[in-house]
């Protein structure tokens, strides 16, 4: 069962945001004030933020405070094949991208922020891992806005994959494919726009064309340029601890945070409260 709040029901620019940064994005305690933070710069561009996740046997759409701290480390990783789980056996459910996007397209919602898309694992097909956002965003009218793709994954190889799903990718105000914590050294960008209105339109066009998700790309303001070999070595130890599937993203942060000396944690915080801002903006614009 869908709940949506009457704010958002009742409002014109809404931006979905997920949950699974609350619950396992960020060290305990953190997530909630990301989730706030968002949901101010959500409001401050003109738009209700709309939090989803699965409360109580309900799939809530607009969240209080006191309920998102619920989701704080405690929560099951609720993708799109897990939300009917969640409600129906009353498990605390912290939405995915992909989850997020299954409520979306139910909900009538076309705009989310978030921090990184899922998509192609490195060494694919071994494991054969590909994450349900690439499919929930090529079957959902919805503009993402992100950081890129989550970069502990193939990021060419996902980009291929958005390609082939007829999934359109923007560079906003770059040419490049932002790599989540660097704005540089990702591929090119299919296409570059340099407003939210332009990107707005693009999408309003998109849609009439018949066509569904796309990913608008933002780069992190502060761009950390050598955190790749920090990754390499967090995925080895995932790989020595046989840490798999939906476990691997916040096993890989965590170890993120505590090498960098928190210089990651400081860049995901504003990365993803800075998106949702954004994704607000285009928001406002599709609607004025």
């Amino acid at each position: 069962m869908i709940v949506v709040s009457d704010e958002v029901r009742e409002a014109r620019a809404v931006v979905a945001l997920e949950t699974t940064l609350v619950a396992h994005g960020f060290p305990a305690g953190e997530g909630v004030a990301v989730a706030l933070d968002s949901e101010r710069r959500v409001r401050a561009a003109g738009a209700i933020p709309a939090t989803i996740g699965v409360l109580d046997g309900e799939i809530r759409v607009g969240l209080l405070p006191e309920e998102l701290e619920r989701f704080d480390g405690a929560a099951h990783k609720a993708g799109p094949r897990d939300l009917a789980v969640c409600a129906v056996q009353r498990t605390v459910g912290a939405t995915t991208v992909g989850g997020t996007l299954a409520v979306c397209r139910a909900a009538g919602i076309r705009f989310m922020g978030t921090g990184g898309l899922g998509g192609v694992h490195r060494g694919f097909p071994d494991p054969p891992d590909v994450s349900a956002d690439l499919d929930e965003l090529a079957r959902t009218q919805v503009v993402v806005v992100s950081a890129g793709i989550k970069s502990l994954l193939d990021v060419a190889a996902t980009l291929e994959v958005l390609e082939t799903l007829g999934v359109p990718v923007l560079g906003f105000r770059t040419d490049e494919l932002p790599l989540f914590y660097s704005a540089h050294g990702g591929p090119p960008v299919p296409a570059r726009t340099d407003s939210p209105a332009e990107a707005a339109q693009i999408a309003e066009t998109h849609w009439q064309l018949g066509g569904h998700g796309l990913l608008l790309t933002r780069p992190p303001d502060e761009s950390l340029d050598d955190i790749e070999p920090l990754i390499d070595e967090a995925l080895a130890e995932a790989g020595r601890r046989s840490v798999t599937g939906q476990a691997i993203t916040p096993f890989v942060l965590s170890l993120l945070h505590e090498r960098s000396g928190g210089r990651t944690l400081a860049a995901n915080r504003e990365l993803v409260a800075a998106n949702a801002g954004l994704a607000a903006e285009v928001a406002v614009a599709a609607n004025r």
